[in-house]
């Protein structure tokens, strides 16, 4: 199989460092020179596609491929990917499956309840919006054109490099209390998983939730990594006092609890870090943290 990436960024190269040695070939888009630099390999054939300039070659390398992955957000009101190549795509008999990494932001705010796939997208925000309209138009192009089109709505990822542990070493983990409040994540080796599965799937045009077993108070998280790493946590603080982005704010407008039971039975995914613990303790384990 021949794999095209729309996007090699922080997950998509997870799932090539897991699962690349499948693949015949793996080719794919980065923003700039510099990345393109950084990427090229024997294994990955990296191309630039940025707001300025793209590679030629993108589109014989999208041709010959047999899966896509998109893995780049839309902008304020567009698809990029979409605009661009949406109609190339439409017309080749190659790539024959599409994952599109999308967000549980698409559901908005829940209230705490639980939901999965069978509830509507309800967005709250903008960039919500956005996600939930490209998801449309991804899955009317694969109906159309007898494409499999499957959906991956992502929790907040965390991993390598990007989680709790490392924050508190930068001193800019937070522990900040909104009543009843909870954030759902997922470790990005289990996001990897979820796209080999979803790439395996005998079946067409699904969505799944790729979150893990335990959506959690956000100041927990940040509670347990400060026991693994032996420091005392930052002192708790109100939503209203704190010191964080507009951007970070406005997660707490959101309160939702993701159901992972469709992801685990149609893709038979057993998660490798089932809830924040297992996935801290392991990071911690390999030095993630440690000064």
């Amino acid at each position: 199989m021949k794999l095209f990436v729309f996007g090699l960024g922080y997950s998509a190269l997870h799932f090539i460092d897991r699962f690349g040695a499948s693949f015949e070939t793996i080719s794919g888009t980065v923003r700039t020179e510099e990345k393109v630099q950084q990427l090229a390999s024997d294994q990955i054939t990296p191309l630039l596609f940025g707001p300025e300039k793209e590679d030629p070659a993108i589109l014989d390398w999208l041709g010959a491929a047999d899966a896509v992955i998109v893995s780049i957000p839309p902008g304020v009101s567009v698809d990029p990917v979409l605009s661009r190549f949406g109609r190339r795509i439409a017309g080749l008999h190659r790539p024959q499956t599409i994952i599109y990494l999308s967000t549980i932001g698409v559901y908005g705010d829940r209230q705490g309840q639980w939901v999965d796939e069978s509830r509507p997208a309800t967005p709250t925000s903008e960039r919500a919006r956005t996600r939930v309209q490209a998801e449309k138009s991804w899955a009317a192009l694969g109906k159309s054109k007898e494409k499999n089109v499957h959906v991956l709505r992502l929790a907040g990822i965390y991993g390598p490099g990007r989680n709790a542990l490392v924050n508190l070493r930068a001193g800019t983990a937070h522990r900040i209390i909104k009543p009843d409040q909870v954030f759902n994540r997922i470790h990005v080796d289990d996001i990897a998983s979820a796209i080999a599965g979803a790439l395996a799937y005998d079946g067409r045009n699904e969505v799944w939730n790729v979150s893990d077993d335990e959506p959690a108070p956000p100041q927990d998280v940040v509670t347990y990594a400060a026991e693994l790493l032996g420091v005392t946590p930052p002192p708790e603080i109100t939503l209203e006092a704190a010191e964080i982005s507009p951007l970070t704010r406005s997660f707490y407008a959101e309160n939702k609890r993701a159901s992972n039971l469709k992801l685990k039975q149609e893709l038979r995914m057993e998660l490798a870090y089932p809830t924040y613990r297992e996935g801290l303790t392991a990071l911690w384990e390999g030095g993630e943290g440690r000064l």
